[in-house]
């Protein structure tokens, strides 16, 4: 009896000390991003380039230690007052590095939450300037909204657009700036602008574009959610409206795709990425994703019920790998060492080269510009914008 009681006995250590072995070697990295509200069908994409990411590349070397890499997915619910939480859920839960979000206004009031507690961030397709500029603690991979709006400004002002109509959704962060910087650079092509702003929860957006028309505006300027955009392009067409709607890289969704099918109607938009066969690893990636969508249902959904591979999607992927060579480069799992190395990271990804400059921001120079084709179920490639292009 004393021999099977000290069996038992060394049985229990043992196993005691093969689940501390298991925890001591699980690293958690946070996903922070929306899964509802305004923004839920593009952090879900988003959400889905990071899980292929952890499928493909389950582990990680960690100061000569193999790691497996455990993801805490959160939904900050698309708005600021829930992503405090969701944040602070991250932090409970232990997390070493923080991933997100789509939507740069929770990211901002997530930002204040990890720099509190000390952990990095790296924001995925969170574009507005202050994510990173108010917050020691976030990194970024995406081009940023004085780019983007750039871009697509002159992009109008080369479709032979004069005045342009620019609509926001009050107190929104990712619309105005982007609407800011839009309105900035058109002015300064010699276009003219009017702008207005409608509140959250509006679902009729037929005086508005009436507005547009009254004002003689050939072009709309619309950078918001996608639950808004669905509305705007529905509305546009009822109302004949034959100039073009365009907006930055939100509206590069199944919903826009949606919208749009079998009405008369132009839709632009800037985003992050597109598909080229000359680029092998893009190639791979397109390819891989797909079958993985394919594969399961419920992630064939979060996808918008196809495979069409969003940018957000690609950017998730590439946010993942960074996320990796910080934790590799720190050899450690402290957020604190992980945010001493994030500085001097670099990773080659599917959405090019990623570096970071003195305010966290990746160095990215390049934006694609896309058509929607609602029948087709697919946004065309119309042309990229370079910097240099901009500054000539």
């Amino acid at each position: 009896m004393k021999k099977v009681f000290a069996l038992v006995v060394a049985l229990v250590l043992v196993l005691s000390f093969t689940t501390v072995a298991m925890a001591e070697d699980t690293v958690k990295i946070g996903v922070f991003e929306p899964s509802s509200g305004d923004n839920g069908a593009g952090g879900r994409q988003e959400v889905l380039g990071i899980e292929y990411a952890n499928k493909l590349k389950p582990t990680v070397e960690i100061g000569g230690k193999t790691y497996n890499v455990e993801l805490v997915v959160v939904d900050n619910q698309s708005a600021s007052d829930k992503a405090v939480t969701a944040a602070q859920s991250l932090v409970s839960d232990g997390v070493s590095i923080v991933l997100g979000s789509y939507g740069s206004g929770v990211s901002m009031a997530g930002g204040d939450v990890f720099a509190a507690a000390g952990i990095p961030a790296i924001g995925i397709s969170c574009t507005n300037p202050n994510v990173t500029l108010l917050c020691d603690y976030y990194w970024r991979i995406c081009f940023l909204d004085p780019f983007q709006g750039s871009v697509m400004a002159n992009f109008a002002a080369e479709k032979g657009c004069k005045k342009a109509y620019v609509l926001t959704m009050l107190g929104e962060d990712y619309g105005n700036g982007l609407g800011y910087y839009f309105t900035d650079a058109f002015q300064k092509l010699g276009g003219e602008v009017v702008s207005e702003t409608f509140p959250e929860g509006t679902s009729d957006f037929s005086a508005y574009l009436n507005n547009a028309v009254k004002a003689g505006c050939d072009v709309i300027f619309a950078p918001s959610a996608t639950t808004y955009a669905s509305l705007i392009i529905d509305q546009a067409a009822a109302q004949n409206i034959s100039f073009p709607l365009m907006a930055g890289d939100t509206w590069e969704n199944s919903v826009i795709l949606d919208a749009a099918k079998g009405k008369n109607i132009d839709v632009y938009v800037s985003t992050f990425f597109a598909e080229d066969e000359s680029n092998a690893a893009a190639v791979e990636f397109v390819s891989g994703f797909k079958a993985w969508l394919n594969e399961n249902s419920d992630k064939l959904t979060n996808n918008g019920g196809n495979d069409i591979v969003a940018a957000v999607s690609v950017l998730g992927y590439d946010a993942y790998n960074v996320a990796l060579a910080a934790l590799e480069a720190a050899g450690s799992v402290d957020p604190a060492d992980i945010a001493a190395a994030l500085p001097s990271v670099t990773y080659n990804g599917i959405t090019g080269s990623i570096a970071f400059d003195e305010n966290g921001d990746a160095k990215k120079d390049m934006a694609y510009i896309k058509k929607a084709d609602g029948d087709a179920g697919a946004f065309v490639f119309e042309k990229t914008q370079s910097v240099a292009e901009l500054e000539k």
